[in-house]
């Protein structure tokens, strides 16, 4: 009985070993949230680590935040972009501060602590949350920044995706930072919904965010935050620790993509998807291939 309880003891270790081999050498599973930046952002990544013949399984436009952390933490995924002040509001639970420096080294060393979680480098650019009006209602009301909506609360529509208004950083923060009172409950819609309701008069306020391509093509007007209430939200990519130590073409892909990427440029890219119907996969081929990042 010994000697086969230890025989079956070894054959288990054997099997789990082969189990942890086959997933540090099998296909690295891409998630991401379910909005365009975040699936071309997705999408750029896979294509990077193929790029280097890693094997890649997309699993994009899964959810908000919260389900993507998850799966990172379950196992269930390998890497998705984030934002550092999300992390640092929504996850971590922690008040927003200006400081970006700061937030992403308090993020980073949660992360690696509580999950061994690793941020790669940031990829170049901030996409803050951000109040947009109509350009006819900035000059019917003179809103020009977050504080001048004071005042004119009864008088405007608010429209927030459903993670702002749940969010600590979102709608019940900022109405605290600022004083505001709106009469009206906000609709709450998905993001994707958010512009075709401004554009339409459904609603006359939403938030969005400061990359978005769509804010030209309504005639948006981005309001300053002028107290400074919203965290940086420096993008980059969350990854499961043991991957990135020991999957050297994956550290190597996203290092590279590392200070890659400007606002204004993924500005571009989320337009040509949002307002002119490209595939998230074309935009970031042609990304990848710009900066010489692309399969050769």
């Amino acid at each position: 009985m010994r000697r086969i309880s230890t025989a079956s003891f070894g054959v288990a270790l054997l099997l789990l070993a082969a189990a942890g081999c086959s997933r540090a050498r099998g296909p690295i599973r891409v998630g991401s949230k379910n909005f365009s930046e975040q699936v071309i952002l997705g999408e750029i990544a896979a294509q990077a680590l193929e790029a280097k013949g890693i094997s890649v399984e997309r699993r994009l436009n899964l959810g908000g935040t919260f389900v993507c952390h998850k799966a990172l933490v379950a196992g269930e995924l390998d890497l998705y972009p984030e934002y550092t002040g999300t992390a640092f509001t929504a996850i971590l639970k922690e008040t927003p501060v200006s400081d970006p420096a700061a937030v992403r080294r308090a993020v980073t060393d949660a992360y690696r602590k509580r999950w061994d979680l690793v941020w790669s480098p940031p990829l170049g650019f901030e996409n803050d949350f951000a109040l947009i009006v109509r350009g006819v209602d900035a000059q019917r009301w003179s809103l020009r920044k977050i504080s001048d909506l004071v005042g004119h609360e009864g008088e405007i529509r608010p429209g927030f995706g459903y993670e702002f208004v749940e969010r600590q950083d979102g709608l019940a923060g900022l109405s605290r930072a600022y004083g505001l009172k709106f009469q009206e409950r906000p609709v709450e819609m998905d993001l994707g919904l958010l512009y075709e309701a401004l554009q339409s008069r459904k609603v006359d306020l939403i938030a969005g965010n400061t990359t978005d391509g769509l804010i030209d093509a309504v005639g948006g007007v981005v309001l300053e935050d002028d107290r400074r209430y919203f965290p940086p939200y420096e993008a980059a990519f969350v990854v499961r620790g043991r991957l990135w130590r020991e999957r050297k073409g994956v550290h190597q892909a996203l290092e590279a993509l590392g200070s890659s990427l400007d606002a204004a440029e993924m500005r571009r890219m989320n337009a040509a998807v949002d307002k002119d119907k490209r595939r998230p996969e074309d935009v970031a081929r042609e990304f990848l291939a710009k900066k010489g990042l692309s399969r050769r």
